[in-house]
């Protein structure tokens, strides 16, 4: 899908806030909270945001994009090189964060972990839902969106670290009603002291990551095999190759983003094997049934994989 650029603002120091719409526009497909949209970038680079603006407007999709210090490409080009009209490649909406009704929520957010959670503030704001967010940043000037927050008053907690340190994980949750989903997106320390948190609450957790979450460091590589099934073609994956690494190293191309096991991109069906699961994106039901993968940091715990390719 070809999207134009339609307006492009300044979030917050270092994010930019693009409009995106149909050239000829026509309405763009309805979404749910929660969602991203890949874009493609030149070089071939896929890159994934978070949709946050209002569902309401259905001609119009906002992401928010902070530029990255260490960029690959991807926030760089989106800061440096786009201008209001030009045109972006995207695949639609895909929701691996999505909200689950409930009667109270806390939402947590840090830094542009911001975005995913703003239309779902709306849409538990419009159910009649209790809610509160606890939103931290590194100063107030590079926290994007407080003015579409002001509204929300003391529902709201900003907590600039420069102003007031971080934030208190384990007070905010110890305040939460217990039947109280907890949402949070943001880096990598935040959540996993999160989760720490909402275990010792008794608390359900919800959380969507930038980076995939550290693996233990009795974590081994082996080798294995993988077989496609709709080829009949085997490949061994040696310890220090992925599964997509090997396949292209074959060849054989496949959906793939974020080489992190966080966007969803490469998730492939399995039909015998057993996976080593090493994603941030599945839930331990869906792991404990092994039915399906993310092949860019996935292994294997049986010595072949048939997947379904």
């Amino acid at each position: 899908m070809q999207l134009r650029v339609v307006a492009i603002n300044d979030g917050a120091q270092g994010v930019r806030v693009l409009r995106l719409a149909r050239s000829d526009g026509a309405d763009l497909p309805e979404w749910e909270p929660g969602a991203h949209l890949e874009v493609t970038l030149p070089g071939g680079l896929r890159r994934h945001y978070s949709l946050c603006g209002s569902r309401a407007d259905g001609q119009e999709w906002t992401i928010g994009v902070l530029r990255e210090e260490r960029s690959r490409g991807g926030s760089s080009y989106l800061h440096d090189g786009v201008e209001v009209g030009r045109e972006l490649t995207v695949t639609g909406v895909r929701n691996l964060f999505p909200l689950v009704p409930a009667d109270e929520y806390v939402f947590i957010a840090g830094g542009i972990g911001i975005t995913p959670l703003l239309p779902m503030i709306e849409t538990a704001e419009a159910a009649g839902s209790d809610w509160h967010l606890f939103y931290g940043g590194r100063r107030r000037a590079s926290m994007a969106f407080l003015e579409r927050l002001e509204p929300y008053g003391e529902r709201v907690t900003v907590a600039p670290a420069d102003e007031c340190g971080r934030i208190d994980l384990g007070a905010a949750l110890a305040a939460a009603p217990r039947r109280a989903l907890v949402y949070a997106c943001g880096p990598g320390p935040l959540l996993s002291s999160l989760e720490e948190e909402a275990t010792a609450a008794g608390l359900e957790l919800h959380v969507e990551r930038f980076t995939a979450a550290p693996l233990p460091a009795s974590v081994q590589n082996a080798t294995f095999e993988v077989q496609l099934a709709q080829t009949g073609v085997t490949l061994e994956v040696p310890a220090d190759r992925s599964i997509v690494e090997v396949l292209e190293d074959n060849g054989i191309g496949v959906p793939s983003s974020c080489q992190e096991g966080v966007c969803g991109t490469c998730e492939t069906k399995v039909l015998q094997g057993t996976p080593d699961h090493r994603d941030s994106i599945l839930s331990d039901e869906e792991r404990r049934a092994g039915n399906t993968m993310m092949i860019c940091v996935g292994r294997s715990r049986s010595s072949r994989l048939v997947l379904d390719l």
